[in-house]
């Protein structure tokens, strides 16, 4: 991995938090757990296997990455927000493994912006954290739009917009710094200064 994409976090020890042997694990739907706090990936972690399937857990999107290596999700759940590249960027590696891979968003910063960009990605759903495993797992199986789902007329901040652009020119580079940087016509240090701060809220 080059000096231009983000370093690992913590992956665990590749095999998710579970102890099973691979004679169990390669009957049960694996799952892909994608999320910066590691208290929120241990606890999805648990609730899933308890319902039967295999979980790896990665911190970053360059660690889920390394496990992709030799090994086909069926289902991905992917922050949004993370160190270094974000979850979008993950998008089309998840598909290029797995065409049928289904992929949840999550997120803490809702935004059309990104929910319209995840969608497009090729994820079929985009949750707005906290949630849970039932959530979750619902979304699973989500295959059309929701009409009900309320609207906001909120508008978002200009530093909010600038955030949301940088992320979709962030995923289109394919979570690569200076390409994303050169993009942007901007200086390498001020993006990874800009990447390091949490949204703004709008």
């Amino acid at each position: 991995m080059t000096t231009d994409n983000w370093g690992l976090l913590n992956p665990g020890n590749g095999s998710g938090y579970g102890t099973e042997g691979p004679a169990a694990a390669s009957a049960r739907p694996g799952l892909l757990l994608v999320d910066d706090n590691e208290n929120h990936c241990w606890a999805l972690t648990r609730a899933f296997e308890k319902r039967g399937y295999t979980v790896k857990a990665a911190n970053s999107a360059a660690a889920a990455c390394a496990l992709l290596d030799g090994w086909h999700p069926d289902y991905a759940v992917v922050d949004l927000r993370m160190p270094g590249p974000t979850g979008l960027t993950l998008i089309p590696r998840l598909k290029a493994a797995c065409s049928k891979v289904r992929i949840v968003m999550l997120t803490g910063y809702s935004s059309i912006a990104t929910a319209v960009e995840a969608i497009k990605l090729g994820a079929i759903q985009y949750l707005v954290k906290p949630v849970d495993a039932n959530t979750v797992e619902a979304a699973f199986h989500h295959d059309e739009g929701d009409a009900a789902l309320p609207t906001s007329d909120d508008l978002l901040s200009v530093e909010r917009l600038e955030w949301e652009y940088i992320q979709r020119v962030l995923a289109e580079q394919g979570g690569n710094i200076s390409a994303t940087a050169r993009a942007l016509k901007m200086h390498r240090k001020t993006l990874q200064r800009k990447l390091n701060k949490h949204p703004v809220a709008r």
